[in-house]
């Protein structure tokens, strides 16, 4: 596998991870530096780590990691954005200001998050073993660009968080609604 094929791949992979990440800059109002980093590193990690398990699995157990992936993804970013959303509406309906800011990112939302975008990276490594790749250096250029774009999707959310406000809560609870739904309807209806 040449270096552009396995960038692409890498680049497709961290899509998702991207989208969750400007959502969490856009609605998060703990996002400062160590957190983008933490952020990244859980995208990266988890997106590097995928592949490796799927190699581990084989190409034998394809068929019941994508029966199911795309549920599993649906249901966790549908619950988080779900909970965005419902603590930006009650947000909008409180009369302090200063508690409609924005919500606060946990470390378990994060790893929920994580493990969320990087599921269809397990059907990767299982055709990376049928290719024989050299998993080691697979995963670890995903984990590092996945890393690159989580980190820059926070900081593009944050820039346009802060002058959102209290709406950049039901934005981020938005988009990872329609992630979840867009992995699905990808994967039912388009074979993704």
């Amino acid at each position: 596998m040449s270096i552009a094929d396995l960038l692409l791949i890498a680049i497709g992979l961290s899509m998702d991870a991207f989208a969750v990440s400007i959502a969490n800059g856009l609605s998060k109002r703990n996002i400062n530096v160590r957190w983008t980093i933490l952020v990244g590193l859980c995208f990266g990690l988890f997106q590097g780590v995928m592949p490796v398990i799927g190699y581990a699995l084989g190409s034998a157990f394809t068929k019941y990691i994508t029966s199911f992936d795309h549920i599993i993804a649906l249901v966790l970013l549908t619950y988080i954005g779900g909970k965005m959303l419902w603590d930006g509406i009650k947000d909008m309906k409180s009369k302090d200001e200063k508690e409609t800011n924005c919500s606060v990112l946990s470390f378990g939302e994060l790893l929920v998050q994580g493990i969320a975008t990087s599921i269809d990276a397990l059907a990767v490594g299982v055709s990376f073993a049928a290719l024989d790749v050299d998993i080691v250096t697979s995963a670890a250029f995903i984990c590092a660009v996945t890393f690159a774009f989580g980190c820059v999707g926070v900081c593009i959310g944050k820039k346009f968080g802060d002058k959102l406000s209290n709406k950049a809560q039901l934005a981020g609870g938005i988009i990872l609604v329609a992630i979840g739904i867009k992995i699905f309807v990808e994967h039912t209806f388009f074979g993704g």
